[in-house]
């Protein structure tokens, strides 16, 4: 049988872990940490997308990448000048 003391020290030691939990959940979930991970994310994406497995540069992909860009902003710049 478990004495009332052990059982206490066992509620106490789950509410602090329960507390950590918490605190970890809590830190993941802000939208700084949020932000922070998707832009991980997108690099991370890129620079797969941009070299090789070897780490050489995929020049005909960011040739791609800065003629869409381009693209993008002439088009601002030109619906900007109709008004």
């Amino acid at each position: 049988m478990t004495s009332i003391s052990a059982l206490e020290a066992d509620i106490a030691e789950r509410r602090v872990r329960l507390a950590r939990t918490l605190d970890e959940i809590t830190a993941k979930a802000t939208p700084s940490a949020i932000a922070k991970r998707e832009v991980e994310k997108a690099k991370a994406r890129f620079a797969d997308a941009t070299t090789t497995p070897e780490g050489d540069l995929r020049v005909e992909r960011v040739a791609a990448a800065v003629a869409v860009v381009a693209v993008i902003v002439a088009l601002k710049v030109l619906r900007r000048r109709r008004r």
